[in-house]
């Protein structure tokens, strides 16, 4: 009995993969500052979702990790935070991709939706920037409603670059 072999990706895609993720990271920090308002996209949740099904369990966790860092290096006040919330997003994202990421769009929206209020809940949460009523009414008013804006931008993407944002295992 013979061992499935695992895919390999080419070198162009796993380029398309980083470009991607690179391209993403930057409209973070380039054009959500210019976009106000309590529910806004967040572009680091779609690229850490996107990147998470190309990867290993380990290695997603990591990226999640990572890119958690350089984002809590902006905020030193709640430092670790956005952290421990990527990365358990992108733990979770690449374990569960063969369930989700099977190039359906409605799924890919759902997936990307609750990943982002994970991400909330988890900030929410460790921050501690709520309490009372101002916790509830971010939780299950302004948390959804970004993650659906959140999931509405993945969804677009996922349909317009479908290329570059095409799931793979590397």
């Amino acid at each position: 009995m013979s061992r499935p072999q695992p895919q390999m990706t080419s070198v162009g895609g796993a380029l398309r993969a980083w470009f991607g993720f690179a391209l993403l990271l930057t409209a973070h920090f380039a054009v959500r500052p210019l976009v106000g308002g309590r529910a806004t996209v967040d572009f680091v949740v779609i690229a850490i979702l996107f990147s998470a099904v190309r990867l290993r369990p380990g290695l997603a966790a990591l990226t999640g990790f990572l890119t958690g860092l350089a984002v809590d290096a902006l905020a030193p006040g709640s430092f670790g935070a956005s952290a421990l919330a990527l990365t358990l997003v992108a733990f979770g994202a690449s374990w569960l991709k063969a369930v989700f990421f099977a190039d359906h769009v409605a799924l890919t929206g759902l997936f990307v939706f609750a990943g982002k209020w994970l991400v909330d809940l988890v900030m929410t949460l460790l921050t501690g920037v709520a309490s009372g009523a101002s916790l509830v009414v971010t939780l299950v008013l302004w948390s959804p409603l970004s993650a659906a804006l959140t999931a509405l931008v993945a969804v677009l993407l996922l349909t317009v670059f479908r290329p570059l944002y095409r799931p793979h295992t590397i």
